[in-house]
């Protein structure tokens, strides 16, 4: 078995889209990702947020709207990297 990712297992990873919320740190940036559901008896839609760190390899800013894909951690608490800015902030 190879070390190396192939492209198919680099597709496999999982992608999320969300907000830029802070750029303090020197490489990472905090990211958070909002998704919405219905409530298992009530039916109403219920929205549950959380922020994940980051890699920022393409600049993000606070405010920005990025792609962010899952990958191996990075530091202690980084198991994400910026793929894409969607969005600029105004």
């Amino acid at each position: 078995m190879s070390d190396e990712t192939t492209a198919a297992e680099r597709l496999a990873r999982k992608t999320r889209t969300g907000v830029v919320v802070s750029d303090k740190m020197q490489k990472t940036v905090t990211v958070l990702l909002e998704r919405q559901f219905a409530h298992p008896k009530y039916g109403k839609q219920v929205t549950r947020s959380k922020k994940v760190k980051a890699r920022n390899d393409h600049d993000a800013k606070a405010g920005d709207t990025v792609r962010i894909m899952e990958t191996r951690p990075l530091a202690k608490s980084v198991h994400w990297r910026t793929m894409a800015v969607v969005e600029r902030a105004r």
